[in-house]
């Protein structure tokens, strides 16, 4: 869990935020009896950038890739015989 997994919950944070601004924004413009035309150009951008570091983070987070070919050595073991072999 390192720089990538921060930036992930960065961007997650980003994206809660920018979604309650916009909330909040409607409320205001309830209350000022206008009309919503689109969010503020504040929160597009708070958008954009919580986009871009979650995308970041879901590419460089991933876990280890295993092969799925039936004869390689990560498929020979199952479960079953790891939890027997662990316990001699």
């Amino acid at each position: 869990m390192g720089a990538g997994f921060a930036v992930g919950v960065l961007g997650v944070l980003i994206l809660s935020h920018a979604a309650y601004s916009t909330i909040q924004y409607r409320s205001f413009l309830k209350i000022t009896d206008e009309q919503f035309s689109g969010p503020p150009i504040k929160v597009v951008i708070e958008l954009i950038a919580g986009l871009v570091l979650c995308m970041w983070a879901a590419l460089t987070v991933p876990g280890k890739f295993l092969s799925i070919l039936p004869q390689s050595d990560e498929n020979r073991y199952t479960i079953f015989s790891q939890f027997l072999l662990s316990s001699f």
